[in-house]
């Protein structure tokens, strides 16, 4: 059968558009399908119709990485115009009864903050900042090239510093580096948006890219909200002669036009249903036995005023994690971990209206937040991320409108790759980091001529980095249409 179109990419995640618009801008015809009527994945913004007006980031809301990965580097949303809001604080870490510890933009003013703590903080990150690349191309490579920064003797140096860094928040001894309570739990935070054990590597790797992009690039959210991002991607798509298709859900590749390539933003699980009886058998196996992570349960709520944080410098910062102690944290995420649901789970909230008014409507402002619960945990989140906030900003139960919650059992009827709310698609470990969806040499392929996996569930990581798209669509150009050299993505190009 001839090839109706060159190629098609099923999903339109970050990831999923990544791929997309690589591909189309090596000059082939491009459709995506979507299954939702939004258009997006995880970084949609959408009216959720909890108050009129308001919108809410279903899923990511702030991102590091839409400026930092390479991906994004070439796309380079700021040229195209798309307004990018950086808070002076990129994150904060409320202790009870203590001041927040909080991690500014600048690395010294963190220093300063810190107090006595600060000098080891500084130990810790200020070396990784020299040439911030190298850290992020070790993080977010595919894992099986050599990255650029090893090819000169700075950039393995830098490298052993970064490797060194995560080593040491991976194990028993994580902290001798980070001895003060306040850098602990700072770093121990961000850790945490991996939903794994702390310590552990893959939590490790992500607390210390993450956290060295927070005084590198700071973590810059779009003004109105993710869909931002989405919307420039489709824009370049469309001017590129590709289209996207909303409400066309696929249930095997035969739902399909016929095409040079197939590239899956799916979870591991839904390609093999998309290629069900196409692929060879231990390929399927693999990709159907690939462990899902834990999960997350969210809740948008509407307020009618800031969170009412018992330390207003809170209030400045982008991100706020919200779980206590390194000891406490870690004591949550164990309990996630073994199927239980903490009474005191790890929160991750966002309000948006600090560094975006925009947001605000009629004297109301959404709030963003997440909490880490069990794998397919059927619990309602509110009472227990409320609970939380309340802990830290009392009187934060009075400033509720109205809320709209999403159990990690139901997180998959928004985004079909969010199984039992594994918002990562697949566990996050330092070995599936590598071996991400199975163990072998090319992590795209899926054994059938021209059918890819570009999704998180490929390496490097989760995140809106658009680097798991961009891979699987290199390597469909080369071995698919002959294309060696990647497209550039720069506007006007």
């Amino acid at each position: 059968m001839s090839a109706e179109v060159d190629a098609v990419v099923v999903g339109s995640g970050p990831n999923g558009l990544a791929a997309a618009v690589t591909l189309a801008r090596a000059g082939l015809s491009v459709q995506v399908f979507e299954a939702q009527p939004t258009i997006g994945g995880g970084a949609r913004t959408l009216d959720l119709g909890v108050a009129p007006g308001i919108t809410h980031d279903v899923c990511s809301a702030v991102h590091p990485l839409a400026i930092a990965s390479p991906f994004f580097v070439d796309f380079d949303l700021r040229a195209r115009g798309m307004e990018l809001t950086t808070p002076e604080i990129s994150y904060a870490q409320p202790l009870d009864g203590k001041p927040a510890a909080l991690a500014f933009r600048d690395l010294e003013t963190t220093v300063d903050h810190l107090g006595e703590a600060g000098p080891e903080w500084r130990r810790f990150f200020a070396p990784l900042l020299d040439r911030i690349d190298d850290s992020v191309w070790l993080s977010l490579g595919d894992k099986r090239s050599v990255p650029e920064t090893l090819r000169d003797m700075p950039g393995i140096a830098n490298v052993v510093k970064f490797g060194l860094r995560l080593l040491s928040q991976a194990g028993p001894a994580w902290n001798i580096p980070l001895s003060h309570e306040s850098t602990q739990a700072l770093f121990t935070g961000v850790a945490a948006h991996a939903i794994g054990g702390l310590p552990a590597m893959g939590t490790s790797a992500t607390a210390t890219m993450l956290s060295t992009l927070a005084h590198a690039v700071g973590w810059p959210s779009p003004v109105g909200g993710s869909q931002a991002i989405i919307d420039e991607l489709i824009a370049d798509l469309e001017a590129h002669g590709g289209s996207v298709t909303a409400n066309a859900r696929i249930d095997h590749v035969s739902d399909l036009p016929a095409a040079g390539a197939y590239l899956l933003d799916t979870s591991a699980l839904n390609a093999a249903q998309i290629f069900s009886g196409l692929l060879p058998s231990q390929i399927d196996r693999s990709l159907r036995r690939f462990k899902h992570g834990n999960a997350a349960a969210k809740v948008d709520f509407v307020l009618d005023g800031p969170v009412p944080w018992a330390d207003p410098e809170v209030r400045r910062a982008g991100t706020i994690h919200v779980g206590g102690t390194r000891a406490q944290m870690a004591a949550a995420e164990a309990q996630v971990m073994d199927g239980r649901m903490p009474a005191d789970p790890v929160c991750l909230v966002s309000d948006p209206t600090v560094f975006d008014p925009s947001r605000e409507v009629g004297g109301l402002r959404p709030l963003w937040a997440y909490a880490h619960v069990p794998f397919d945990c059927p619990l309602d989140p509110t009472e227990y991320i409320t609970g939380q906030i309340e802990r830290f900003a009392p009187g934060f139960r009075d400033t509720v409108v109205a809320s709209n919650s999403i159990p990690a059992s139901q997180m998959a009827a928004h985004n079909q790759n969010y199984i039992g709310g594994d918002i990562a698609t697949g566990v996050v470990s330092f070995y599936r980091m590598m071996a991400r969806p199975r163990l072998s040499w090319d992590n795209y392929s899926l054994g059938v001529p021209g059918a890819f996996l570009c999704s998180s569930a490929t390496p490097p990581a989760p995140g809106v980095h658009g680097m798991n798209g961009w891979f699987a669509a290199r390597r469909a150009l080369k071995t698919r249409f002959g294309i060696d050299q990647a497209p550039s993505l720069a506007p006007g190009d």
